[in-house]
């Protein structure tokens, strides 16, 4: 099942007041913008509110175990190729960084981390998107990253029914966001 979009369309007043001789122009109010996320899909599965672990309350986020438990109860709940991919592809970035830290981010967003984001694991209707928060920065020789190429930041993986990922190549885009971020950390 598909999620729910909700069209948000901006109210503009269509006349100024200085349609009376003598009186000054006075500019609309300009209507509030809308959140960019407001308009968008939300991942499959994806839920508001949820179990608070070390951020705010109620706001979706959790760390540790308690995001670990939320990422197992995703993979379960999509219960067809997308879990299996979403799992596959954490238990390598697992093996592949010993210190990285599982969280769950923004209403239902698996998160690894290793001295800073490392990647996300969002998972789609068509696609098992997985989205590397400095990616740019990385070397890529086997050409993983397939989306999200045009920004000077991040890169992202994108994960089609029946594709397969090189897991060394995988593994090796893993080591190195971690190393990325542990040599950024040390200038702190």
């Amino acid at each position: 099942m598909a999620p729910k979009t909700k069209s948000i369309e901006p109210k503009v007043k269509s006349a100024s007041r200085a349609s009376k001789p003598g009186k000054e122009a006075v500019k609309p109010k300009t209507p509030a913008k809308a959140k960019p996320s407001a308009a968008k899909a939300k991942p499959a599965g994806a839920r508001e509110g949820g179990k608070s672990g070390k951020a705010g309350k109620g706001d979706g986020q959790a760390t540790g175990p308690a995001a670990s438990k939320l990422i197992d109860k995703r993979i379960r709940d999509l219960n067809d190729w997308r879990g299996e991919t979403l799992a596959r592809m954490r238990a390598l970035i697992l093996e592949s960084a010993p210190g990285m830290i599982e969280e769950w981010k923004w209403m239902g967003t698996p998160v690894w981390s290793n001295d800073g984001m490392v990647c996300t694991g969002e998972s789609y209707k068509s696609v098992v998107k997985l989205t590397f928060a400095k990616g740019a920065s990385l070397p890529d020789p086997a050409r993983l990253f397939n989306s999200s190429l045009e920004g000077n930041t991040r890169r992202a993986i994108d994960i089609q029914e029946g594709e397969k990922v090189d897991a060394g190549a995988f593994k090796a885009l893993i080591k190195a966001a971690v190393a990325l971020n542990g040599s950024k950390a040390k200038k702190r």
